[in-house]
């Protein structure tokens, strides 16, 4: 980062990698080689942990490639969500074990977004996969059409969190419209504020994926609020958000 060089003052206090609050998860949904080194070479600083979006990896050429890129830039990546509910509803988990072994990877997301699983069975993956790695479980369904009672939401990320979870998300999909948000991109306000008052903070990442969203958790809960889903191309332009340093929160932390 060019700090020293512009010398500007009294900017927020920016969580240092490796961090625990403050994290920026971005979503990558296939981008290649060339594009993966590129993005690295312009934001590793700013990126906390990568998400291969839904089953984008099982597609994905020279995936080997790929992760080693990620793993030298010290960024965890993990499959998305959705690519674990597939393994699962074909009755797959010693053989989703076996693909997380083989591609060392550190972080998995455990979620039953599109997949019916009873909450307990839920726990018990969360519970078994906790042994050797991060867990991220996600709460929240991809269905527009299902609201989930804010008590809901909290039973599950306590249960999910006593369960040996690392971070819960709050699902929002890579479109902002769904589970935390309504169908216009809205953030769902008395949701996450009843959210905010059972379950620490810092141990949700909040699915984030427009501006607009990204602004109003930032106006309400710093510049060190997880947030996730993140493009690759916005990036930088979060972390200006982050920093006071762009129109949108401008007079956010002055």
């Amino acid at each position: 980062m060019n700090n020293e060089l512009f010398a500007l003052k009294n900017l927020p206090d920016r969580s240092q990698k490796p961090r625990n609050t403050g994290l920026t998860m971005v979503m990558d949904k296939g981008l290649s080689l060339r594009e993966t080194s590129d993005f690295l070479d312009n934001s590793s600083d700013f990126v906390d942990i990568v998400k291969l979006g839904f089953g984008t990896s099982f597609v994905t050429k020279k995936l080997d490639e790929k992760l080693r890129l990620y793993r030298e830039a010290n960024i965890p990546v993990y499959f998305g969500g959705t690519l674990f509910e597939a393994y699962i509803v074909r009755d797959q988990f010693d053989d989703y074990r076996r693909l997380l072994e083989k591609t060392k990877i550190t972080h998995v997301e455990v979620s039953d977004g599109s997949l019916e699983l009873p909450h307990l069975d839920k726990c018990q993956y969360i519970q078994e996969l906790s042994k050797d790695y991060h867990v991220l479980s996600e709460v929240g369904s991809k269905d527009a059409e299902k609201i989930i009672p804010p008590y809901e939401w909290i039973e599950q990320m306590e249960r999910e969190l006593e369960a040996g979870a690392w971070k819960v998300i709050g699902e929002a999909r890579e479109s902002g419209t769904v589970g935390i948000f309504r169908n216009s991109g809205e953030v769902r306000s008395g949701l996450v504020a009843e959210i905010i008052r059972k379950i620490p903070i810092e141990k949700v990442i909040w699915e984030a994926p427009q501006k607009s969203q990204q602004v109003w958790f930032l106006s309400l809960y710093g510049s060190n609020v997880n947030l996730g889903n993140i493009a690759p191309h916005e990036v930088l332009p979060l972390e200006t958000l982050r920093l006071g340093l762009r129109g949108d929160s401008f007079d956010f932390f002055l």
